[in-house]
Parts: structure tokens; sequence; C-alpha cells
């Protein structure tokens, strides 16, 4: 289960249209992830509002962790948050990973203007300064990014690219919309959007089209649903819980 929670953040990106933000400050959401069988632990997504270096911003904060059984195999705990703006421009991100062992303790701050991100390692006790281009993102704040992507002409087969800067590379992630479908989920049948997020193979999944995606077909754009195939067993990640939406949600 090494990374998975990473890869968990990577891929809850939705979208809506136009400058009419898709969130507000008070937004929460639970996801219960199953291994295989296994209840394998849960992750939360908050936003608030916060500062940095004296500027007003939206303060994402997104958390993991494992539970019951899982503990046995991979003691996952995992914080991330991102500082941006009302353009979804991310100013500060944090990450700390704790995944059996496999530790990451990172703060990323970004400087569009001079189009440079300088990465701050805690854990190695390094700082270390990269060239980046326009409009990338982090893995949090690409989340809220994509919520607000104008998705009012997109056909089935269209893909929809952004980058990120993740690991000290820029990450191009690529989505492929598959068509509309009905969810049945927890919190009731809901109007939805179905995505492939075309991903490395060989590493932890067991090829590029291991993953399908979701989400709400509203202006919210929430995630539902993620259903992973790895390398060894599933992953699934699913909504338990929601508050603070800024829209209703297109229930059935």
């Amino acid at each position: 289960m090494k990374k998975i929670i990473t890869y968990f953040w990577l891929l809850s990106t939705f979208i809506t249209s136009g400058q009419d933000l898709a969130y507000k400050p008070g937004e929460h959401f639970k996801f219960k992830i199953h291994y295989g069988i296994f209840n394998a632990g849960y992750a939360t997504l908050d936003l608030k509002t916060g500062k940095f270096k004296g500027k007003n911003l939206y303060h994402a904060i997104g958390k993991g962790w494992t539970t019951g059984i899982s503990r046995w195999f991979m003691n996952v705990n995992d914080l991330y948050e991102s500082y941006f703006d009302s353009n979804n421009r991310p100013y500060r991100f944090i990450r700390k990973v704790d995944e059996g062992g496999y530790i990451i303790d990172k703060e990323l701050h970004f400087d569009e203007n001079n189009h440079t991100v300088t990465v701050i390692n805690k854990e190695k006790k390094t700082t270390e300064k990269y060239t980046i281009p326009q409009q990338i993102h982090d893995m949090v704040s690409v989340f809220y990014f994509l919520r607000n992507y104008d998705m009012s002409r997109i056909n089935p087969g269209d893909e929809i690219s952004v980058d990120m800067f993740l690991d000290e590379e820029i990450y191009p992630f690529k989505l492929k919309f598959l068509g509309k479908d009905i969810l049945n989920t927890k919190i009731g049948k809901i109007h939805s959007l179905k995505f492939r997020p075309l991903v490395q193979s060989g590493r932890i999944f067991k090829e590029n089209e291991s993953l399908t995606i979701w989400i709400s077909d509203d202006q919210n754009k929430i995630p539902l649903l993620i259903k992973a195939k790895l390398m060894v067993g599933s992953l699934k990640a699913s909504l338990l819980e929601y508050q603070g939406l800024k829209y209703p949600i297109n229930f059935k």
C-alpha cells in the first residue's frame, strides 16, 4: 500500500465552469478506502481560510490513515496542506507522509512571478529551488483547479491535461472523459461523470488504464468513487460523508 494515499489525492480531482467558484470554506469530505475486501482506512479533505506571507488564501487540509487489520501490513498516517488563491494558484504546500517507514516531510513555496518553487526537505535538511512553468499546481490545489474547469463542451474521449509539481518533477496529469453515469452511493443515487486518469504502469498500477473515477454531475463536481487495479490487489475509495457544499448535489 506504499504511496496509495498519495495517488488517492492525485486522483480526487474535479470540475465545473466559469469564474463562479465551485467551493467555499467549510467544505468537508470523508472517504472510505478498501483494499480488496478489507477496510483499509479513511481520508478526509477540509477547506478553510488561511494566510501566507500576509496574503489571504484558501487553506485545504487533506489527511489519510489506515485502520484495523490494514495497520498490520502498512501503518499510514499522511498529511497534505495547500494554500492557494481564488485563481487556484498555489503559494505553499506541505506534505508529511509516514507509510510504514516511508517518510516524506517537505514544504514547497511557489513563486509564480519568478517561475520557481523552493522545496524545503525537512527530513534531509536540504533546500532546493526549481524552475517551473506557469499554471502549475501541487497535488491538492489541482483538485480545486479542476473543479472550476469548463466542462460544458466535453465529449466522451476528450482529455483534460494539467501540470503538477510532484517529487521534484513536473508531472503531466491527464484525464480521459468516458461519459455520463448514474452511480449508486452510500448517500444516494447521483448523476455522475466518469473519467479514466492515464497513469504510469509498472510501479504501483497494473496498467496505464487501471483507474476509473466517478464525480458528481453538478456544479460541485465532487469525487464519489475511485477504483484502481494495483500490481497486487485492487483499491476502492468511496465518498462516505460531506458537509458545507456550495451547491446541491444532483441526486437521481
